[in-house]
């Protein structure tokens, strides 16, 4: 149960969102039409009059939970660097939060609790964009929505323990570069993961981005290769987050209580 502080924290976050949302909604429902609008539609055809189809589905629908997943954790992974870091070192936000009865593990969890919240809507405004430029194909589709938050918490969480751990944002920018950006072009965004040579698939199996994109894209289509194969996917997510978890709450105890 989250205890009254990450409460607190989380109510604060919203506050803020409040004076920004129309912006924030905006972006992220043009985004994946543009996206798609190119990717899928654009390039679709060609890919289909090639293939035919890619696990028995079109190129968009087989696109669209990929860039769900990775659009999503791409984002949190962002907003869990340079605000983190703004919270603790360039606004200090968190220490004056911390003067409080609040915790430095609640401003963790208050945080994180917000950052699942607010990646919950962005992919669903992602989602219903698919849903009308036709890449959608199954009723389960609303399920891809907690499977890219999922996929978004394990960047999230790990990289807030890492931006408190720092002075500065250097090095920021070249975290996004180096992980989310690569693991995006081999974890299945694109093109089935079967493609790659078998040494590769056996490092993909290792990515969050494709646990998540895997749940997404079984949600989307409604083709999921076993029920074991889901439970494993969401298995691994979730022991991520909660091992990051363990390392990111002793970042910010030690970081607040200077």
């Amino acid at each position: 149960m989250l205890s009254t502080g990450s409460v607190r924290v989380f109510e604060r976050q919203v506050r803020v969102y409040k004076t920004l949302w129309r912006g924030s909604v905006l972006s992220h429902f043009a985004m994946p039409l543009m996206f798609l609008g190119a990717m899928g539609i654009g390039l679709g055809p060609i890919v289909d009059a090639r293939t035919r189809n890619i696990g028995g589905v079109g190129y968009l629908a087989f696109i669209a939970p990929g860039l769900l997943a990775f659009m999503i954790a791409q984002t949190a992974a962002g907003d869990s660097l340079w605000p983190v870091m703004a919270g603790h070192k360039w606004l200090g936000f968190y220490h004056g939060t911390v003067a409080t009865p609040i915790e430095a593990t609640e401003v963790f969890s208050g945080y994180m609790l917000w950052e699942a919240a607010y990646t919950a809507l962005i992919a669903a405004l992602f989602v219903v964009a698919a849903a009308l430029l036709g890449g959608v194909s199954s009723w389960w589709a609303p399920l891809a929505i907690p499977a890219a938050v999922l996929g978004a918490l394990s960047f999230a969480v790990p990289f807030s323990g890492f931006a408190m751990s720092k002075e500065n944002d250097f090095g920021f920018s070249a975290l996004l570069r180096l992980t989310v950006m690569p693991l995006a072009m081999f974890s299945g965004t694109f093109f089935p993961v079967s493609q790659l040579p078998a040494w590769l698939q056996k490092f993909v199996l290792i990515s969050p981005l494709y646990h998540s994109i895997e749940l997404s894209r079984a949600a989307m289509t409604g083709h999921a290769r076993s029920a074991a194969a889901l439970l494993g996917h969401v298995a691994f997510l979730v022991a991520v987050i909660a091992a990051a978890s363990v390392r990111s709450r002793v970042q910010f105890r030690r970081r607040l209580s200077l």
